[in-house]
């Protein structure tokens, strides 16, 4: 890659900022992306929001639309339905591959992060659930070394989480949560394909079943 194409750290760190704002809502759907704006914000120059909007314009995060700017792209109820799908075909094969490649180095990992989301279930911080939900999935995926699932799901991680923040705010849903990944790491970590496989496609219908009661009650104008 040529130098000047190398991303610098002022662009890679505002690209990340902007990305978590969107994804924890932030920043919120067909919101306005004013250059002049979010580089006083970031405290960077517009050339740096510049590429990093064209860089989540290419993630699927923000549309860019000649003479009218940027904008936070919006996810259709029905787009998000397909998202959710296709990570539960995705996942279930990831986790019954990765329950036949775990090593003892694999298994205290994933032990590491169910206690962390035990942790932040005790304190009742839904954002250091979240992060821990993302870590144990990636951890997951790791382990399986599928590159063809492990790209097609990181396509869809940022969408994935602006969707995991919908459902994790649901009364209860991060005991439950916890509940459905401690079956997922203890089939795993017992090199159970089949229960790893079941455990995940439970906790995947689980999470599908939610978004749609989400969906249903936003539309009613209940959550």
């Amino acid at each position: 890659m040529p130098r000047s194409a190398r991303p610098t750290p002022a662009r890679s760190d505002v690209t990340t900022r902007l990305r978590e704002a969107i994804t924890r809502g932030q920043l919120m759907p067909n919101e306005r992306l004013v250059e002049a704006d979010l580089a006083a914000t970031y405290g960077v120059n517009r050339a740096h929001i510049r590429t990093a909007l064209a860089m989540l314009d290419q993630e699927g995060l923000v549309v860019r639309e000649r003479n009218r700017g940027a904008r936070v792209r919006a996810i259709t109820d029905a787009e998000a339905l397909e998202i959710a799908e296709t990570r539960l075909a995705l996942e279930t094969m990831v986790a019954r591959q990765a329950a036949a490649k775990i090593t003892d180095t694999d298994r205290k990992a994933l032990r590491a992060i169910e206690a962390d989301m035990r942790r932040a279930v005790k304190d009742a911080d839904d954002m250091a659930f979240s992060r821990c939900n993302g870590a144990l999935h990636r951890e997951i995926q790791r382990i399986a070394s599928n590159a063809t699932a492990t790209r097609i799901l990181s396509t869809l991680r940022s969408h994935l989480v602006r969707l995991q923040y919908r459902v994790i705010l649901l009364p209860g849903r991060p005991q439950s949560s916890l509940a459905e990944h401690q079956a997922i790491v203890a089939a795993l970590c017992a090199n159970d394909a089949n229960a790893a496989e079941k455990a995940m496609r439970r906790h995947l219908t689980s999470f599908t079943t939610l978004l749609k009661q989400a969906i249903d009650a936003a539309r009613h104008g209940g959550f």
